[in-house]
């Protein structure tokens, strides 16, 4: 959830690491520090609030060196205040630590630790690590670091550094993302690779349960019982310029903007001309995928909804049962899985906390599991039997634009894969549906060009205080989504709802200029959805409508419309959610709100 980042070199320390921040503030930005080793001492600043309160505090004569630590920080345990942000250190202040997770065992270790004479000066989890170093600390710092991990429960990607070795930093991780960046003559760490695209494309990723010393003149990893460990590196292939505005008033429009290309790129070489999809990434075999009796999706947030999307794709085409269930409630549950059962994992991070551990738990009893995710190197690239990747590059608004959409490409190859391994469909079937994914980009790409249009309906409704959205089959995920949107970047309430079961509750909702979106594409269930419209409108709402072109029965009654190209209804799911990404963006803007960064949000949810 937080964001860390350190640095050893010749350069100066403060600016990379400030800067490093910079990139991965969308992880966190309640409080930001930096604890840099100035000779044989470290000099810590901590500030709260985002990035150019710190910025503020360390032109204030603070010290510079070529060695140094950082932290962004999303409040998980203690508020945010400058007691309680990062990097922490021991009773001494001779030991420096940040720390992206959550450590489940911090009050008892606590405890013990304040019974043994430690002083402790926040109300953090994080805080139990550095008194831990101290006390085991004997000159070695890996040692010591090494050997207070193994007391840890919960997460952790850390970095530490102490007075008695200026010139290395210790890195461990478990269940939170980490990397390092090669240069020459110097080492980059960071919780992810937009943090160091501005000083290398050569990345180690570092694995679970892997730590690393690393001095400017070279990197020891091993695993945490000291054995050595071989890393290949990995060359990045996002440029710089992926990961900034590229001329956008915010991150989110330019990536709302790049997804005609995002989509397009995941994509690619999955489609083949005449020989139907071709998933080369994919370790199961088709034999494998035709074996399988039920498909279980776990997904948290718009991960969840691009399940309910695939789940309608996957029954369709593969005729096979699917269940979807958020992440946070499945572990939980004790499912009913075996070897029988294929389970779909989606997270864009690879790192959220509810879906690793509920994939382990399907992998426990059995099951099969494909992950989902925009993160090569991720943790559930590695805890997964396979994975499919959405090749979107880095998002960095909070809200999740492109990287949605390429999930659900990316699910409906697989789920056309699927149905040509079980011969649910004939190959002239999936050439079909194929040549209307090919079209996706470009239909996308047509839906942005009416972007003014949309911004000037969203003036008019940006005061509001409620929203409902309505859907049916496919539509019912796209005004979920839609209401998702709306409320994590405009602080509006928006409900999304089964156009059917407005009768059974919703509708005493409805009031005079009560705006209700209705996703009315073609679909099975259009007429009905039509009746439910005409059912708002008698009781005063005005209603947007999101509908495929040549359907100009729909503007007879509705106030807005909002085309799109007109396609199968599956398909229309990716169509559809564009519109409505659009609308929140402008009711966010125009209410004034941070849509990159909205309030109690952050982009990857790496604990419980």
């Amino acid at each position: 959830m937080c964001g860390i980042v350190g640095y050893v070199g010749e350069k100066d320390s403060t600016n990379i690491l400030v800067g490093g921040l910079k990139k991965l503030e969308y992880r966190g930005y309640d409080s930001a520090g930096l604890a840099i080793m100035t000779g044989s001492k470290i000099s810590l600043t901590r500030e709260v609030g985002n990035l150019s309160h710190l910025e503020g505090a360390i032109a204030k004569d603070f010290p510079h060196g070529k060695l140094g630590i950082g932290h962004t920080r999303w409040a998980t345990h203690g508020r945010p205040t400058k007691e309680n942000a990062h990097p922490h250190t021991d009773c001494k202040g001779r030991i420096s630590m940040v720390h992206n997770g959550i450590i489940e065992n911090f009050i008892d270790l606590k405890e013990g630790l304040i019974e043994r004479g430690h002083v402790f000066k926040s109300e953090t989890d994080t805080e139990v690590i550095p008194h831990l170093i101290e006390e085991l600390y004997d000159g070695d710092l890996y040692e010591a670091v090494r050997l207070a991990i193994k007391k840890l429960e919960g997460s952790f990607a850390i970095a530490v550094i102490c007075e008695d070795h200026p010139g290395e930093i210790i890195i461990a991780r478990k269940d939170s993302p980490l990397i390092v960046g090669l240069g020459s003559g110097e080492y980059f760490i960071a919780s992810d690779i937009p943090a160091v695209l501005s000083h290398t494309k050569d990345i180690y990723i570092i694995g679970d349960h892997e730590m690393a010393k690393v001095t400017k003149g070279a990197i020891t990893v091993t695993d945490f019982e000291a054995s050595p460990i071989e890393k290949e590196i990995m060359k990045v292939a996002w440029d710089e310029k992926a990961a900034e505005r590229g001329g956008f008033e915010d991150f989110m429009l330019k990536e709302i903007f790049e997804q005609p290309g995002a989509i397009k790129e995941t994509l690619r070489g999955k489609l083949k001309a005449s020989s139907g999809i071709s998933l080369d990434d994919l370790d199961l075999s088709k034999k494998e995928l035709a074996g399988f009796n039920k498909v279980v999706i776990l997904a948290c947030g718009t991960s969840y909804h691009a399940g309910l999307i695939a789940k309608k794709a996957i029954e369709k085409w593969v005729k096979i049962p699917v269940e979807v269930d958020i992440s946070s409630e499945f572990r939980y549950s004790d499912p009913f899985l075996d070897n029988g059962a294929l389970v779909i994992a989606i997270t864009q991070s690879g790192e959220t906390a509810d879906t690793l551990a509920g994939i382990r738990e399907a992998r426990r009893k059995g099951a099969k599991v494909i992950g989902v995710t925009n993160v090569l190197g991720s943790t559930i690239t590695r805890e997964a039997d396979s994975s499919l990747y959405t090749h979107a590059g880095p998002e960095i608004g909070v809200a999740a634009t492109k990287t949605f959409v390429c999930q659900i490409a990316v699910l409906f190859a697989l789920a056309l894969y699927m149905a040509e391994a079980r011969g649910a469909l004939s190959l002239d079937e999936i050439l079909s549906i194929q040549a209307e994914m090919e079209k996706i980009p470009v239909w996308v790409e047509e839906i942005l060009g009416d972007k003014g249009h949309v911004e000037e309906v969203a003036k008019k409704f940006a005061s509001c205080d409620d929203f409902l959205f309505l859907g049916r089959g496919v539509g019912l995920p796209v005004a979920l989504e839609g209401a998702l949107k709306l409320k994590e970047i405009s602080y509006i309430h928006a409900e999304g709802y089964a156009a059917g079961e407005m009768k059974h509750g919703p509708i005493a909702l409805i009031d005079e200029g009560v705006p209700v979106v209705v996703v009315a594409t073609v679909s099975e269930v259009y007429e009905k959805t039509l009746g439910n419209v005409q059912e708002v409108k008698a009781r005063g709402a005005e209603v947007i409508a999101i509908a495929s072109k040549g359907n100009d029965e729909v503007k007879k009654v509705v106030d807005h419309v909002f085309y799109v190209p007109e396609a199968s209804e599956i398909i229309s799911a990716i169509l559809g959610v564009i519109p409505l990404q659009l609308l929140s963006y402008y009711i966010a803007k125009a209410r004034g709100c941070n849509v990159d960064q909205p309030r109690n949000l952050a982009k990857s949810v790496t604990v419980e």
